[in-house]
Parts: C-alpha cells; structure tokens; sequence
C-alpha cells in the first residue's frame, strides 16, 4: 500500500511541480488572442467551458487505455508502476502539453501540419497520410469491440451487425456536427464517469479489505506468462497510462475551444496526469483483486486474456448492481468515444492540408464520406491484427510529435532536453518493438539484435537533429513560421 501511495502522491505533485516548470519553459502568453474566436466558426472553433474541454480532452485520450492497457502492462510486473508514474509526468504529459500549446500558436492547426513546419514538407506529407490511417485505425478498432459487446447483453434480434450500423452512424453524426452538439453534451457526462468510477475503486483499495501486493520486495523482474521482455514490450502495452502519440492528434480539437492559453496546462497536462492516476488505480486494483501477478495471470489465462471480463467481474464484485451499470459505461461508452473522435480528427486533419473550410455541412460531407468509406473496408480486418498495429503505430506517432516539439522549442532557444530525452527513448522503444516482435507483427529477430539496432537509431536521431538545427541557425535550410 505504501508503493501505492507513495506513487499516486508523486503523479500528483508532478503536475503542480514539473507540470509548472514545463510550463514555464514553453513560456504561456495569457494575453494571446485564442483561435477560438479568431477562427470562430461555431463548428470546430468555439469557446467552451473550461470544465467541459477539460473532460472532453480526458474522454478523449482515455477511453479503454488507461484500463486494459493498465490491466495487461501490470502482468509484467511492479516495473509498470514505475513507468506509469515517470512515463506519465515525464513523456505523456510533456507530450500534451507542448504539443497541444503549440497548436493555439499555430491557429488549432492539426497534427501533421504542427510536425510537419517543424520537420519539413517531406515529413508532413508521410504524417498526413500515417495520422489519418491511424484515425482509420482507431474509428475501425473501436466500432467492432463495443458492438460486440453490447450485442452480447441485448436480445438475439438485435445483432452484432445492427450495434455495428447503430455505433457507426452515431459516429458518422459525431464526425460532422458542431462540436458543442453531441460530444459537448455527452463526454462531459462519460468523462465524469469514468473519473468517478475510478475514484470509487481508489476508496475501496484504500478503505477496504484490500491488499495490493506490488512486489516491489522481490526486485523488478518480469512476472509476464509469456516471459517478455519489459524494454520494449511493456512500453507500448502501456500506451494510454504514460505517453500516447494518439493524444496528439487530439489536442487540436480542444486548442480550438480553450479560452484562454493559461489554461493548457490544466486541460493538456492535467488531463494526462488524471489519465495516469486512473491507469495506477486500475494496475493496483488488478493485482488486488487477484491477489498478486501470480492469480492475475491465472485469471486472464481462464478468460482468454480478455481485460474486460476482469472490469466487469471486478466492478460487480466491488460495487454490485451499481458497478455493472458502471463497467457497461467503460467497456462500451469509452472506446465509442475514442472512435467518434478518432474520425472527427481525421476529418480536420483532411480539411487542413487540402485547405477546405469546414463551415458548411456538405463540405463536412465531401471530407468525411471517403473517411467514413475507407473505415468501414478497414473493419472487415480482424481485430486482433488491427489492433497489433495499432498499438505500435500509437507510439510511433508520439515519436514524430516529440521530435517536432524538440525542433519547435530549440527553435525558440528554449531548454529543449525535456523533449529530447523522451524522443530519444521513445525512438528506441517503436523501433527495438518492431524489430523483435514476432512475426508477422514485427520482424522476429533476436532481442539483443534488436534493442541494439532501436539505441543505435535513437543516437543516430539525435545526430540528425543537430545537424538539422545547425543548418537552420547557418540559414541552410529557410522556414518561415507564423507563430
């Protein structure tokens, strides 16, 4: 219990301390005029409530990441507390943050426009294309898993194809219309869902009859059935808990409705750092209620590895009639509202490299329509092999964001370590991932092979970034930048 709190009161203070001093270092400007009302169009630009840009962003990153993810990376042992706790603080919200601070300066501008200023028009054309194949990715991923599960809780008429069509058009509407309309109105009420459910299991663990036994007295090795590695195998199990290149892709949205650029550290820091501590709380919760890595690994064998069955199983047994209604809410509503904006995401992110204004609902149509198209042919795929790729094109994405924010703030003379450092290892955990994951998800070679080749990348990034900053300071290399 002491490892537990003592990493909860460090995520915590991490926010108001390092969360501060990175603040400090982007350098916020509370007088800046938002693109909230310069651009305002009343359907992307649009001020909003602190409270609900703050839980919309937190729907948004979370979903079913900071449980499942959670709930799969603690099988590898007390090492993803750690993670959770300095990834979080350190790399996720570092990420948000900056990468979310520097859309409000560039107009709410998305993902691969931010990466590709910093990093050059070749690189914004391969983000272009990377960031909406992984929104496909995700709209697809989370279209397939909550139909099945609704389906299996309702009559036999109502069919896993018809949860597909009724979640599908859900997302199709989510996608188009204004953003204070559907989610305004809906993820402030998830959001708060979730926060409260994981608050509810936080009193439990510690007012309870509970035992978390973390292990830490019996060293960091990995307790992982299947014996894998914990560099790099936990850091891309644990996406959504510590760093997620899918935050980036997110923040613009809400870049394009906060009030004021004080508020980015609560709203984009914060929002990460609650998603950490609901991450930490559902790691300690599986091993509690198991009774150690030992029964969570017997667990998860018995159920087919399926995360879910140990939140629904966990919420009643916890919480009873109540907890069930709660379980429904994470497993159905949480990955629903990752996909719907997963979509919407993609359709900005269409919109602003074609330069197509966005005001008029069949122009929204004439960019959303192949999207939702190409989304479809992609859930023909099976899940298991989307949501392989996923998981690693999730990180390689925080990659790219990162690199670009460390350009962003050595171009601006700051102290760019506290992005090198995460693109640096960030760089070599995607990389040492693909290369030693089996085949046909990666290219099976030997470990040692393989973490090598990913530090030796990272390190030739790093050269390359140097040498990329030297040339721009001689004027080799001219850019005109408009924030």
């Amino acid at each position: 219990m002491t490892s537990f709190l003592t990493a909860l009161a460090i995520l915590i203070g991490g926010y108001f301390i390092y969360g501060a001093f990175v603040e400090k270092v982007f350098g916020i400007d509370p007088k800046r005029t938002m693109p909230a009302y310069s651009k305002r169009d009343n359907v992307d630009y649009m001020p909003l409530p602190t409270w609900k840009v703050f839980l919309i962003q937190f729907l948004n990153i979370a979903g079913l990441g900071p449980i499942f993810g959670a709930i799969m990376g603690i099988m590898f042992g007390p090492s993803a507390f750690i993670w959770i706790v300095v990834g979080t603080i350190f790399a996720g919200a570092v990420h948000d943050f900056i990468s979310g601070a520097v859309s409000i300066r560039a107009g709410g501008e998305s993902l691969p426009e931010i990466v590709g200023n910093e990093l050059g028009t070749g690189i914004k054309q391969v983000m272009r294309v990377f960031s909406i194949i992984l929104m496909v990715l995700v709209g697809a991923v989370f279209v397939s898993q909550p139909a099945d599960l609704i389906a299996g809780i309702t009559p036999e008429s109502l069919d896993r194809t018809f949860w597909v069509v009724v979640i599908f058009v859900y997302y199709m509407l989510a996608t188009i219309l204004p953003i204070d309309k559907l989610i305004g109105n809906l993820y402030p009420v998830f959001g708060f869902a979730l926060l409260f459910m994981a608050v509810g299991i936080l009193g439990i663990l510690l007012f309870g009859d509970c035992t978390i036994p973390d292990g830490f007295n019996y060293g960091l090795y990995c307790r992982h059935p299947k014996e894998l590695p914990i560099f790099p195998m936990m850091f891309v199990s644990i996406a959504c808990g510590a760093i997620s290149g899918f935050h980036a892709t997110q923040s613009p949205m809400m870049a394009r409705c906060l009030k004021n650029e004080r508020l980015a550290r609560p709203v984009f820091y914060g929002a990460m750092v609650a998603e950490g501590i609901v991450a930490l709380i559902w790691a300690a919760a599986a091993i509690a209620f198991t009774g150690g890595y030992d029964g969570l690994t017997q667990y998860m064998a018995q159920h087919g590895n399926n995360a879910g069955a140990l939140v629904n199983e966990l919420s009643r047994s916890w919480f009873g009639s109540f907890g069930s209604i709660l379980a429904l809410l994470g497993v159905v509503a949480a990955p629903i509202t990752t996909g719907d904006t997963a979509l919407r995401s993609a359709r900005l992110i269409a919109a602003d490299f074609l330069k197509f204004d966005q005001s008029g609902i069949l122009k929204r149509l004439v960019v959303s329509v192949p999207i939702f198209v190409l989304t479809f042919l992609v859930m023909m795929i099976d899940f298991s092999v989307l949501w392989r790729y996923f998981a690693w094109c999730n990180q390689t994405l925080a990659v790219f964001t990162l690199w670009a924010v460390t350009v962003y703030l050595a171009r601006k003379k700051k102290l760019y370590i506290i992005t090198l450092i995460p693109a640096m290892f960030m760089s070599a955990v995607s990389v040492s991932y693909i290369l030693y994951a089996p085949r046909p998800e990666g290219f099976g070679l030997d470990y040692p092979v393989a973490v090598g080749a990913g530090c030796m990348v990272a390190i030739a990034m790093f050269i390359m970034f140097l040498n990329y900053m030297r040339r721009i300071a001689n004027g080799k290399i001219k850019r005109e930048f408009s924030y």
